[in-house]
């Protein structure tokens, strides 16, 4: 699969799935499940918890994990994002995907301008096989 194939399966599954399983850094065993949204062909996910020891604070530390879209498992660079503008247009993408009564106070929170800190964008890594 080429690169571009690759990046859109992803936006896909991100697309139509409320969540999605990561792993931060290279030593986690088990995945965690997260929400995750898509602006144009970009992939982000903010960490709720916001705490020392996290998916986020591993993607910080090591650069690196793993994102799981049903059966497949696809490794991942993780960046933290610093574009307030971007960060604006992921609060409404998340206000736009969790529309469900039962997540407004979540939405509500996540959308809050603290967790703009917390914002990561990733990028599949495409390893060619020659």
């Amino acid at each position: 699969m080429n690169k571009e194939n690759l990046q859109q399966e992803l936006i896909n599954y991100v697309n139509s799935n409320t969540l999605v399983e990561i792993k931060g850094g290279t030593s986690r065993v088990t995945f965690l499940e997260i929400w995750m949204v898509s602006v144009g062909h970009r992939i982000f996910a903010r960490s709720w918890g916001m705490s020392n020891k996290s998916w986020f604070t591993e993607f910080i530390a090591q650069g690196v994990g793993q994102l799981k879209l049903g059966e497949h498992v696809i490794d991942v660079r993780g960046q933290q994002l610093k574009d307030d503008e971007m960060n604006s247009l992921i609060d409404h993408a998340y206000q736009d995907k969790y529309i469900q009564k039962e997540n407004e106070p979540y939405v509500n929170e996540i959308t809050e301008l603290k967790y703009h800190n917390f914002t990561m964008e990733f990028f599949p890594v495409f390893i060619e096989v020659q």
